[in-house]
């Protein structure tokens, strides 16, 4: 993400863009994977259980809410790549930079500190998901021989050692550009995890088989009590917001465009499709597999054992899930990436560790550069990253916290506010008054999801059995 122009750089070279840097080479196509592979993830498996919480009538309704309101605020993202002249503007290659180009200040700051926090958050939670997908394929395999009613206790810890290693071989790619690949990899992963959960949802349907639905989800005193009820559904919408997130790594995926047709253009376009989507598969995804599992859903439908055959369909399900989680990894981490590194060759220009590269020839591929710091910090972020998610392995309660912590300020808030000041909108105009309360609905409704939340990791925490990994 963060590469130097070389010396010798003439504006005019076909090799390069306007800025410099190495010729982009992103379409809307590429553009489209890498948002399917960052929107169409683990959030994906709990939407069954969230629309449980809800009902018929406030789950599907919530669902078709944030695809709106995650589509209008990344167009008007998409607009501030370039500024001050969102196609002929100086680039920012980032969304923090895109704030400070747009905002400045203290906002700046505060942007970076939630969308890092935010990224570091989506990492963790992958490597959660990840091992779980891959210890539900152990357990099918355990279930399918010894029956249902075997407990086949595998612990998760050795599964997030096995994810964590394939990540630091893949996090030595330098950049976000070669990573297109792996993107459209995941993307196909993606769609085969989620058709799968949807045929299996399907046939349990037209199975038969008495399952209790309600226009209100989840009932007082039949299924929880009156506090379990507000609490949950606070957390299915965390939940909701999380299976939306992808404004944080929009910039950097914009920043992959070709020049021509203007990036914004072509960004709005990917967006459109990336939304529509995942959203016609979370539409059917979430109703279909309420329907199948009413409103007993299980926090994960494919790990959670509502299904248990074929078993084999369902390893494939698992092992597709893992692989897209590897790729939505690195779609997730590399901007954190880019941000040390570049922060570290700024405060230290000089240093051979920090800058110096190493060409090493790697049978079947070629010349590979090697940067010994760039080794070291990235290995250490992924072995860190592992650690915190053997402490804190808890699916649903995760994914609500990560959702309603970011989605406020980075997928509302600041492309509310950087239109309102690009637009040099008059305050209190009719679409001023909207938009703020747009962004004040959605405040409100992330400080209630983050709430509720964290009650269910209090929970959570009180009934995890450490030495066995599980919940």
């Amino acid at each position: 993400m963060h590469i130097e122009a070389p010396e010798n750089y003439v504006a005019e070279d076909k090799n390069f863009d306007d800025d410099g840097r190495t010729k982009r080479t992103g379409t809307w196509l590429t553009a489209s994977a890498h948002i399917i592979t960052a929107v169409i993830g683990s959030g994906v498996l709990s939407l069954a259980w969230a629309i449980a919480q809800m009902g018929w009538v406030a789950g599907p309704a919530v669902l078709f809410a944030f695809s709106f309101i995650t589509y209008f605020t990344s167009t008007l993202l998409a607009d501030c790549y370039r500024s001050p002249d969102p196609v002929h503007g100086k680039r920012n290659y980032t969304y923090s930079q895109v704030v400070r180009a747009n905002l400045g200040g203290m906002k700046y700051k505060l942007c970076g500190l939630a969308q890092y926090i935010n990224l570091i958050g989506v990492t963790i939670g992958y490597t959660i998901t990840a091992s779980i997908s891959m210890v539900a394929v152990k357990r099918s395999n355990c279930f399918h021989k010894h029956g249902h009613q075997d407990k086949c206790h595998v612990s998760n810890n050795s599964f997030m050692i096995i994810f964590a290693c394939i990540q630091i071989v893949l996090c030595q790619i330098p950049n976000f550009h070669e990573l297109s690949w792996l993107s459209i990899v995941a993307a196909v992963m993606s769609f085969a995890y989620s058709s799968i959960g949807l045929g299996l949802s399907i046939a349990k349907v037209a199975g038969g088989g008495h399952v209790r639905t309600t226009l209100t989800g989840v009932e007082i005193g039949v299924d929880v009590t009156a506090t379990e009820k507000v609490w949950r559904m606070f957390q299915a919408i965390g939940d909701i917001a999380f299976a939306y997130a992808f404004s944080n790594v929009l910039i950097e995926i914009q920043d992959t465009l070709k020049s021509s047709p203007p990036e914004n253009r072509v960004m709005k376009r990917a967006s459109l499709i990336g939304i529509l989507t995942t959203t016609l598969f979370y539409v059917l995804c979430g109703t279909l597999g309420y329907a199948a599992f009413g409103n007993a859903a299980p926090g994960n439908f494919l790990t959670g054992f509502g299904f248990y055959e074929p078993f084999w369909l369902i390893d494939i399900a698992n092992v597709c899930i893992a692989i897209h989680l590897i790729g939505a990894y690195q779609v997730f981490v590399q901007p954190i990436f880019g941000f040390v590194e570049g922060q570290s060759k700024d405060k230290w220009p000089e240093s051979k560790f920090v800058n110096g590269e190493h060409a090493m020839n790697i049978p079947f591929y070629g010349s590979f550069n090697v940067n010994f710091f760039r080794v070291l910090w990235r290995t250490a972020y992924v072995i860190i990253t592992a650690i915190v998610a053997m402490l804190f392995p808890f699916f649903n309660d995760f994914l609500g916290l990560i959702g309603s912590l970011s989605f406020y300020p980075l997928t509302v808030y600041f492309p509310i506010e950087m239109y309102i000041k690009k637009t040099k909108m008059q305050r209190f105009s009719f679409t001023w008054t909207w938009l703020k309360i747009l962004s004040w609905a959605c405040l409100i409704i992330s400080i209630i999801s983050a709430a509720g939340s964290i009650q269910g990791l209090a929970q959570s925490l009180k009934t995890y059995k450490p030495f066995r990994g599980e919940q």
